[in-house]
């Protein structure tokens, strides 16, 4: 991992999105880590992974029964009237 100033950042931009392509360019703006540059394919290879993550927490949510929509707006519902 690579780490770059911002200003350093912002006049080599097209360097360190080449070494993106190969490694996360983290860039630090007044001695503070404040964002992180990753190729398009890393970001998408994240993505598939939480969704991935997020749909295995589905399965699990609706094997243990949940609550349906209708079931869930009534509770809400219900939840507020005993509020007011």
């Amino acid at each position: 991992m690579v780490t770059v100033k911002a200003t350093e950042m912002k006049n080599k931009l097209g360097h360190y999105l080449q070494v993106a392509l190969v490694e996360p360019v983290v860039v630090e703006k007044t001695k503070q880590q404040v964002a992180v540059l990753i190729s398009m394919k890393e970001y998408e290879r994240l993505t598939k992974l939480e969704d991935a993550y997020w749909g295995e927490r589905a399965k699990a949510a609706e094997a243990e029964g949940y609550l349906g929509e209708a079931e869930s707006k009534e509770f809400i519902e219900a939840s507020l009237r005993v509020e007011a």
